[in-house]
C-alpha cells in the first residue's frame, strides 16, 4: 500500500514504517479489502482437554451500505497439547498456560497488561457515560447486538430457574432471557440505562448495582449472563468472586467480555496521525481466566473472536465509540480539534485501503463457566 506524499510528509519515520513495512501485509488489511466484516476466532476447550483439533472456515459477506455490520467469520482452532489452560500467543504470562505454539510460559501471577497506561477505572464515570448514552444506545450499538446474539445462542434454548444479566443496559437481552423461560433479573450501574429498561420491559426485575459488589444473596441464581459489560471493571478477581458467590451449585455462567486488543485500528491511526493515545484499560483473556480459576469456578470453554464493525467516515466511527459509552477510562484527554480529526481520518483511510469503509475491531472472549 502506498501513501500520498502529503501524508508521508506529515508522518514521523516510525509512523511511515508502520505503513511501508507492516500494515500493507497484515491479514487485517486483506479483510478490509474484502469489503466485508472480519472476525478471527480461536477456541480452546476445557482445562481437562488434551488436544484442540484444528479446523479453518472462512465466510465473507458483502454489506450493501456502510451501516454497522459484522458478517464474516474466520475461525481457527490450533492443535495444541494442554496440561491446564491454553492462551493465545501474545496473552500475558499466567500460571498454568501453554501457548498455541506449544512452548511453556513461566508460571506466576498474571502480569497486568493494558491497552495503554490508564489509571484504575472509575465506576461513577462509567455509569455517567452509559446513562448519557441510554436513550440512543439501542440504535447505535449494532455490533454489541451481534456479539450478544452469539452469547445468547451459547445458552440452552430453554432456561430453568433464575438468571442474572450483569450489565443489562436497556434490558433488551434480559427480556430475551425471560423469553427463554427463566425468572430474569438485570443489574447495571447506570441508572439512565435502568430507567430505559423499566420503560420498555415489565417482566424482568431491574436493580442498580455493581458487578464487583452484586446486591444479591449467595447462591441466588442458576444462570449468570453478561455481554459487553464486564470490560469496564478494573478488578477481574472481584467480579469472578461475585459471580461464584451468587451462582447456585451446578449453575452456569455465559459471559461475553471485550478484552485487550480491541479498537486496535483506532489506536494505530492515532499513532500514525501523531495524536495522543486515549487512555483505556481492558484486562486480557488470560487475566480473566486467572480470576475465574482463583474464584473456584470451572472454565468449560473460552473462545476469543474479533468482531469488526465498519463505518462510512471517521465521525461516525468516533460517535459509535462514544455513543456506546466506550470512551476513555483513564485520565481525561483534551478533545480532538478539527485538524486532529482530519489527520485521523487521513491516517485511517490509508490504513483501511477500502474507500468509505473504516473498520473498528471489538475483541471479545466468550466464556462458559460452571460452579461445582
Amino acid at each position: 500500500m502506498s501513501l500520498s506524499p502529503a501524508i508521508k510528509a506529515a508522518m514521523s519515520a516510525e509512523s511511515r514504517s508502520l505503513f511501508d513495512g507492516k500494515l500493507s501485509r497484515d491479514a487485517v488489511q486483506a479483510a478490509f479489502k474484502a469489503n466485508g466484516a472480519f472476525s478471527s476466532e480461536t477456541s480452546f476447550e476445557s482445562e481437562r482437554a488434551t488436544k484442540a483439533k484444528g479446523a479453518l472456515t472462512v465466510k465473507t459477506a458483502y454489506p450493501s451500505d456502510c451501516s454497522s455490520k459484522a458478517a464474516a467469520h474466520l475461525s481457527a482452532e490450533e492443535s495444541a497439547k494442554t496440561e491446564g489452560y491454553v492462551a493465545t500467543e501474545g496473552d500475558v504470562k499466567a500460571e498454568g498456560y501453554i501457548t498455541t505454539e506449544g512452548s511453556i510460559i513461566t508460571k506466576g501471577s498474571a502480569k497486568a497488561e493494558r491497552d495503554d497506561t490508564a489509571s484504575t477505572i472509575n465506576e461513577q464515570d462509567v455509569a455517567h457515560r452509559f446513562s448519557k448514552a441510554a436513550v440512543q444506545y439501542n440504535s447505535i450499538a449494532g455490533i454489541q447486538r451481534i456479539i450478544a446474539k452469539q452469547a445468547l445462542a451459547n445458552l440452552p434454548i430453554d432456561l430453568q430457574g433464575t438468571v442474572l444479566d450483569i450489565g443489562c443496559g436497556t434490558g433488551i437481552h434480559t427480556q430475551t432471557l425471560a423469553n427463554k423461560g427463566a425468572a430474569a433479573t438485570g443489574v447495571d450501574i447506570a441508572e439512565g440505562m435502568l430507567a430505559q429498561a423499566r420503560k420498555m420491559y415489565s417482566d424482568p426485575i431491574f436493580v442498580e448495582g455493581s458487578a464487583v459488589d452484586l446486591p444479591f444473596s449467595d447462591s441466588q441464581f442458576s444462570t449468570v449472563f453478561s455481554s459487553m459489560a464486564l470490560q469496564w471493571v478494573s478488578d477481574t478477581g472481584l467480579v469472578a468472586n461475585e459471580i461464584a458467590r451468587v451462582l447456585k451449585n451446578g449453575g452456569l455462567a455465559e459471559l461475553a467480555i471485550m478484552v485487550a486488543g480491541s479498537f486496535s485500528e483506532l489506536k494505530t491511526a492515532r499513532k500514525v496521525a501523531q495524536l495522543p493515545q486515549a487512555e483505556t484499560y481492558m484486562p486480557t483473556t488470560a487475566q480473566w481466566v486467572n480470576g475465574f480459576k482463583q474464584s473456584g469456578l470451572s472454565l468449560q470453554r473460552v473462545i476469543t473472536k474479533d468482531y469488526v464493525d465498519t463505518h462510512c467516515d471517521i465521525m461516525s466511527l468516533l460517535r459509535s465509540v462514544k455513543g456506546v459509552g466506550a470512551g476513555e477510562t483513564g485520565r481525561k484527554q483534551p478533545p480532538l480539534t478539527r485538524r486532529d480529526i482530519k489527520k485521523l481520518a487521513m491516517a485511517y483511510s490509508n490504513m483501511s485501503g477500502v474507500e468509505s469503509k473504516l473498520p473498528l475491531t471489538y475483541r471479545v472472549s466468550h466464556f462458559r463457566l460452571e460452579k461445582r
